[in-house]
């Protein structure tokens, strides 16, 4: 058994497909809708056959109140994998992500966080090697 998908409820998915590929670096995988509907996903350049990410409306308001809960607990929505946080930092930052947290060493790893600007936050991690 394997995770295919995960989604992550953004409050424009036009703006969010925009930050996901533009700042963060991910390809947009599938993007089609029917009526109202669109069905948006992106994926990790990196690992193109992983787990896709789908950019979901969020039009559900349980979905709703417990997205604005997470973000108003600073609570990450979603968290990213990668080799090196600083790096990526930097990166993002050049792009125009705001980072609510900076690269900051804790237990095993070392963390950053940044607002999606969609009504979400996300962390991102790299795992200490030992």
């Amino acid at each position: 058994m394997k995770i295919k998908l995960t989604s992550v409820y953004v409050d424009d998915q036009e703006k969010a497909l925009r930050f996901y590929t533009d700042v963060l670096g991910f390809t947009k995988k599938d993007d089609f809708s029917n009526g109202p509907y669109r069905w948006l996903t992106v994926g990790s350049s990196e690992d193109p056959n992983g787990a896709d990410l789908q950019l979901a409306l969020n039009k559900n308001p349980a979905a709703k109140a417990y997205q604005q809960a997470l973000f108003q607990q600073n609570q990450p929505a979603a968290m990213f994998f990668t080799d090196n946080v600083q790096a990526d930092y930097e990166r993002m930052k050049a792009r125009g992500a705001e980072f609510t947290m900076p690269p900051k060493d804790v237990t095993a790893s070392k963390i950053a966080m940044l607002n999606d600007t969609c009504g979400n936050l996300i962390q991102l991690t790299q795992l200490a090697r030992w």
